[in-house]
């Protein structure tokens, strides 16, 4: 018997059929005994029930007719229904099952995570039929409360996974107006459409509605996400799923995926462990497939890479010394799971890499799939079997029947399932061939197969049986078949058709769809890819056929020539196109650096460079490039160009002191090879990666050359680049006018030429030359299509940038609250993707901010961090403004004879650099103190000497400034101001 409460009450017998409970008061006695299900009731307290204040002259009796009546019901529903409600000394009991009422089932599945699942059970307000009562009241209370609790957790699974549900938060809203957590999903749901103003107003409502109606604020979690709106925190973001998309439906693991979700509800860490081929990757899916979940595949990953692998999954760059420490950063700003599927090849580094991220990251939760267990504590281990005999058959009769019609023949189906040990992989192999075999002979071939490699010497036992099915599917495969998915094993993750072909030598087309009829290649989107066993069973039988060297280099080659051929599209309009069919290329190019010779190595690198650098993977740049330098080191062409990209992702690194020699040494290969577009080329990258750190005549000495060779030779583009550095150097230089030449120059080539990278390039300086002028709505148009570019090409580290420009712009007109937020996003946007100098240029801002506002511990806290960062790398420019702000923060706090020790110090490292407008920063700070000390000064004649001393100092920086063509905008006169009104009074 099954009772329904969700709603009317409704009975149901076991097969399905309804159950008709007559008399109202027959259907309220039944609906107390199931609020008060296995606990007896009292006569008495029955009665009181039923009838209240007005019960019938003989209660009792009355009571124990309807009791009659409901068990004659029940019996006449199931034989030994009337002994479902008994009478002992407490009074009267509903004898059932925890797992026959459908509150139970919802709560269950509420619990196992099957939220979509229990709400659908739900048909109208709990104990609808007795909903003004009394005694269903705390009952109902509660249910509707997780009924609730469930919808708002549905809603904001559905949210992460960039769902549209604003229609129905509406109306939930509006008839529960005061629940916070609601109110939080509708406040990101209003953010991630666009609708920020809807989603701080309704924000202010609740607030107020709070207020008013209970004398109370908002929860700290609602005030955080109210902050994180203000401040455009990048972590409300939907981000799409990462989870592979499931090929089929699946059969026989309905335990196994409720005993996975509830593990994962209290346990924060789970691994998956069984033999290969019982579908440990396919139950971890359907395990979190309502989840936000970051899918990790590591089955093409090598020791070294799986850091690497799980940075990508999770969009983040990889260029920083602890990339452990930035997954960590970027972890605790994203909600949901992280899933590491095959991890048997990787234990010891998946196992150091889950350690640190659930030590630092207190929210996070890890599914693994592996065959044997990380050993780490507080794994959670769940052992995924072969699938029971009743659910094997289902399983092998679903496929047998998709591929070949009706199979209706029990017994056999029966024994071939129990001959295959229930391998769900060996099921659907077996599956393919009942169409071309029948059942019968099907049996009978495995039967042989089987006793021929029973007791195999050398293999686990717990893979014989996979071996088997794969040796005996192997078997009926044609010749041509078997050539083709030997070869085909040497792509990593997945392939293209025309890879295929290339690769194997055989027609791709036909046999590839052949392979995929029998299961044994797996369409991926537009692409194939082979399941791990047989991938690995087909490099086996490569190395068997004597072809394994030879299709390596042949899958080398053919990504070599992948890469070389999207390289120049990389520069042209189709840019995006060309990144994102790399991005599908990335463990193959990986595969083919590790079997490359060291000619096709060189290709390889020179040829994916500029991907990884667009990309902002320079720390696998750096390793693959020193993998290949390391396997050639003949002088050539290549080994040149290859050098100079090491050296030029080098600069971007927190070590870059021997950046300089590098440099030179590289150049130096292209005289030898007498090769001057190749010089050209290195000379502007190298500039363009150093700028903001090398030595700043020599820069200007190599890009002068790399522009005439470039002019010489008529590479537009490479002279379109070259203008674009030698403007980004006029910055260093003070040059406004050289800035804006030689920017619009190269922007006016790069828009000719469709390169969207070379238009966000462009811009840079033209952006600084409006700021340093006062052209504040230029800057901010500019800046605003730079976000714009950077956005749609996936350049984060460029977001981060040009969003904490657009902070910038905000700072120096005086909206201070806009600043924070928009250097506060660009902060949280460089941490995730893992680039100091973006995040050192956004939170510098923020102490710039604090400072204007007088906030002096604030600033000093922001800016103090990056002063021993920038003497690493050689930021010299960098290190003169942090101590001209340093010195402010003195000088404001009353210490003049600190602030005048600081400004030196910057005005001997601006005079080093031979930066004017440094130099004058520093002598206006230079007058700060000064003035600062002549207000303390008591002495007349000493405090004009002071006074005039700051004075003196501060013509000498406006001149400077003038001399320059950059005196100072109103946005920047804050401290010029400040100190010149500072010596006015001391002269009083």
């Amino acid at each position: 018997m099954y009772f329904e409460v969700l709603g009317p009450l409704v009975v149901r017998t076991d097969a399905g059929e309804p159950v008709t409970v007559p008399d109202t008061k027959v259907r309220t006695l039944l609906l107390d005994l199931l609020v008060h299900r296995d606990r007896p009731v009292s006569a008495d307290r029955l009665i009181d029930d039923m009838w209240g204040e007005r019960p019938p002259r003989n209660a009792i009796g009355t009571l124990q007719a309807r009791v009659s009546q409901l068990r004659t019901t029940l019996e006449r529903a199931e034989p030994g229904g009337r002994s479902l409600v008994t009478h002992g000394p407490g009074g009267y009991t509903l004898r059932i099952a925890e797992d026959v009422v459908d509150s139970n089932e919802f709560e269950r599945l509420r619990a196992e995570g099957s939220l979509a699942a229990a709400l659908e059970l739900w048909r109208g307000p709990a104990y609808a039929d007795v909903v003004d009562e009394e005694f269903t009241r705390a009952t109902r209370d509660r249910l509707e409360e997780l009924r609730l609790a469930t919808i708002e957790e549905l809603l904001d699974v559905r949210l992460n996974k960039g769902d549209e549900i604003l229609g129905e938060l509406a109306e939930l809203v509006g008839r529960h107006p005061l629940r916070e957590r609601l109110r939080a999903i509708q406040l990101r749901a209003l953010y991630q459409a666009g609708r920020q103003d809807e989603a701080l107003r309704a924000y202010a409502e609740l607030r107020d509605a709070l207020a008013d109606e209970l004398g109370a604020d908002p929860g700290p979690e609602l005030v955080a996400l109210h902050q994180a709106i203000l401040r455009h925190d990048p972590a409300l973001t939907a981000r799409s799923s990462t989870l592979p998309t499931p090929l089929n439906d699946l059969i026989g693991r309905d335990e196994a995926v409720a005993q996975a979700r509830h593990l994962l509800a209290n346990a924060r860490l789970v691994t998956m462990v069984g033999p290969g081929g019982v579908g440990k990757t396919r139950l971890a899916l359907e395990t979190v497939r309502d989840d936000a979940a970051h899918w990790v595949e590591l089955a093409a990953v090598g020791p070294d890479g799986v850091q690497d692998a799980v940075a990508e999954a999770v969009g983040l760059r990889d260029d920083c010394a602890d990339l452990a420490e930035r997954l960590a950063q970027a972890l605790r700003t994203r909600t949901g799971l992280l899933v590491l599927d095959n991890c048997e090849h990787l234990v010891e580094p998946v196992a150091e890499l889950v350690r640190r991220l659930l030590a630092d990251v207190p929210d996070l939760r890890v599914l693994t799939t592996s065959r044997e267990p990380l050993g780490l504590a507080g794994e959670h281990l769940l052992e995924v079997p072969p699938l029971e005999k009743d659910a094997a058959a289902e399983l092998f009769t679903a496929r047998a029947s998709a591929a070949a019609g009706v199979v209706d023949d029990p017994a056999t189906v029966a024994a071939i399932c129990r001959r295959l040990d229930g391998i769900p992989l060996a099921l659907e192999l077996a599956a393919t061939r009942v169409r071309s075999l029948g059942l019968k002979t099907l049996a009978a071939k495995l039967d042989d197969r089987f006793r021929l490699l029973a007791g195999g010497r050398g293999v686990p036992e717990r893979q014989r049986t996979l071996r088997a099915t794969i040796d005996w599917s192997w078997a009926l495969l044609t010749e041509d078949e078997r050539t083709m998915l030997r070869r085909l094993a040497v792509h990593a993750d997945s392939f293209s058709l025309d890879a295929a072909e290339e690769v194997s030598g055989l027609p791709a087309g036909e046999l590839v769809g052949r392979l995929v009829d029998r299961s044994l290649v797996v369409p991926a989107g537009d692409r194939y890819r082979l399941l791990e066993s047989v991938a690995a069973y087909s490099l086996e039988r490569l190395d068997e056929a004597g072809e394994t060297s030879r299709f390596r280099t042949k899958h080398a080659a053919y990504y070599v020539a992948l890469a070389e051929r999207a390289e120049p599209h990389l520069r042209v309009p189709g840019q995006r196109e060309w990144l994102s069919r790399l991005d599908q290329e990335s463990a193959n190019l990986r595969t083919a650096l590790r079997h490359a010779t060291p000619q096709l190595a060189l290709r390889l690198v020179n040829a994916a460079a500029w991907y990884w650098y667009l990309r902002g993977r320079l720390g696998e740049g750096r390793r693959a490039l020193a993998t290949a330098l390391d396997l050639s080191t003949t002088p050539t062409a290549a080994r040149a160009s290859a050098v100079v990209w090491q050296a030029g992702f080098s600069a971007t690194a927190e070590d870059s002191r021997n950046l300089t020699e590098a440099s030179e040494q590289a150049l130096a290969l292209f005289d030898d090879l007498d090769d001057p577009m190749g010089k050209a080329r290195a000379q502007w990258f190298l500039t363009m990666t150093q700028w903001a750190y090398g030595e700043r005549d020599l820069l200007a000495k190599r890009i002068d050359e790399a522009i005439a060779t470039f002019t010489r030779l008529d590479d537009r583009w490479g002279l379109a680049a070259a203008l674009s550095t030698r403007a980004e150097l006029a910055i260093t230089y003070a040059d406004p006018a050289g800035m804006v030449h030689d920017g619009r120059r190269s922007l006016e080539l790069f828009e000719q030429l469709g390169d969207d990278w070379g238009r966000l390039q462009a811009n840079y300086a033209l952006i600084v030359a409006a700021e340093i002028s006062g052209d504040y709505p230029t800057a901010t148009a500019r800046l605003q299509e730079a976000l714009q570019l950077a956005e749609e090409l996936g350049m984060w580290t460029e977001v981060s940038f040009r969003t904490a420009g657009l902070g910038r712009i905000a700072l120096l007109t005086g909206d201070f609250q806009r600043a924070v937020e928009l250097h506060e996003r660009a902060r949280r946007i460089a941490i995730e993707h893992s680039n100091k100098s973006a995040e050192e240029y956004a939170e510098v801002g923020l102490g710039l901010i604090a400072r204007r506002q007088g906030r002096l511990d604030d600033a000093e806290r922001h800016l103090t961090k990056w002063l021993d960062w920038l003497r690493q790398v050689g930021g010299t420019a960098g290190i003169a403004f942090l101590l001209a702000q340093f010195g402010f923060i003195a000088e404001q706090r009353g210490g003049h004879a600190n602030a005048l020790e600081l400004h030196q110090q910057g005005l001997d490292t601006a005079t080093a650099l031979g930066d004017e407008r440094a130099i004058a920063l520093a002598l206006e700070g230079l007058a700060g103190a000064k003035a600062a000390a002549a207000l303390d000064d008591r002495s007349a004649n000493g405090a004009a000497d002071l006074s005039h001393e700051a004075a003196v100092l501060l013509e000498r920086a406006e001149a400077l400034r003038r001399a320059v063509g950059v005196p100072l905008p109103p946005g920047e006169r804050f401290d010029v101001d400040r100190i010149a009104a500072a010596i006015s009074r001391a002269r009083r």
